[in-house]
């Protein structure tokens, strides 16, 4: 029997019964939030986790509990310093990894940044195209070869992938006046598309790529966020989810909002969630892009030709070609 897990299902209760020894999975941006719990979840029952994280003694505080659950679990948890903002650090990252050699079965690209003041990289990247997409764009990319036949990539999007589509003509604002919440769509677009293209390339060696929304859930990248803004963004949620014939918005746990990622990355079958957008541990329906449903992805961020124009975009911002 196939078990249904929906919209409350949280990390234990959509890995209840799995046992992940011997699986080797890599999640960024483990110093807080989805990341931690992530990591927390995957190590309690047996993975071998490789944390990824800029702030490498904030990610020691943050992730006691991970050791303590692994140690239970028969898991462990490696970390790993990474700066998505910084191509130098990224590509450092994946040399270690490399250096190593030692393969995995899933990467989970969780870390990333909302609605940041307008603002670049240190390589002169709007900041969250920079770091949301260019940066997993970079690492994963280097370090696909260590990605075993079966394995998965994870891309953590958002239903804020709806503000908009990419924008190849001018990615970094320099025309465009900067809204924060546009560029933060982009960036989340452009992680789903990445997801599409990564798929199409490595599917013919039972390697799979999908994007998540993990829902609604307080965390640290609300934090560039005033209680006014955050105020105003329910509201328009709830007017949305009131059009729609659905009850107000609701706030997930961060175990319900990590549940979507591991559903994707351990649990659902392959075929299912391969070049796919999930959220609340199910794969998305189409919606029209003037839709306003509460769930559902766009059109534009699953087009095949979107994702090869972004991929050739991508290399050609980071200066670095990833053909096969």
């Amino acid at each position: 029997m196939v078990e249904i897990f929906g919209a409350t299902s949280t990390t234990e209760e959509v890995l209840s019964g799995v046992k992940l020894h011997g699986k080797r999975i890599l999640v960024t941006g483990v110093s807080a939030g989805l990341g931690v719990e992530t990591a927390r979840a995957l190590a309690a029952h047996g993975a071998e986790v490789v944390g990824a994280a800029r702030d490498l003694k904030k990610a020691e505080a943050a992730t006691a509990q991970v050791r303590t659950d692994a140690a239970a679990g028969g898991g462990s948890l490696e970390l790993m310093e990474l700066d998505l903002g910084n191509l130098k650090s990224m590509r450092a990252c994946a040399d270690r990894l490399l250096a190593k050699g030692k393969p995995f079965d899933v990467v989970i690209a969780n870390a990333g940044v909302m609605a940041t003041p307008f603002s670049y990289t240190v390589d002169g990247f709007e900041m969250q195209f920079g770091t949301n997409h260019l940066g997993h764009f970079v690492l994963v990319n280097r370090i696909a070869p260590l990605i075993r036949p079966g394995g998965r990539l994870i891309n953590l999007s958002s239903a804020g992938h709806r503000y908009s589509n990419v924008d190849l003509n001018d990615p970094n604002f320099q025309h465009t006046p900067y809204e924060p919440f546009v560029a933060y769509g982009r960036s989340k677009t452009a992680n789903i598309l990445f997801a599409v293209a990564f798929d199409k390339r490595h599917k013919d060696r039972g390697v799979r790529a999908a994007a998540v929304h993990p829902g609604g859930i307080q965390t640290e990248l609300g934090r560039h966020m005033t209680p006014e803004m955050l105020q105003q963004l329910v509201e328009r949620i709830n007017q949305r989810m009131k059009e729609a014939g659905k009850g107000p918005f609701q706030w997930k746990t961060i175990p319900q909002g990590a549940a979507t990622s591991v559903w994707a990355a351990v649990v659902a079958s392959a075929d299912e969630i391969g070049g796919r957008y999930c959220e609340n541990c199910h794969v998305a329906q189409l919606v029209p892009d003037d839709a306003n449903f509460s769930e559902g992805v766009r059109g534009y961020a699953l087009d095949p030709k979107s994702a090869e124009a972004l991929w050739k975009k991508s290399e050609e911002m980071v200066g670095e070609s990833f053909s096969r």
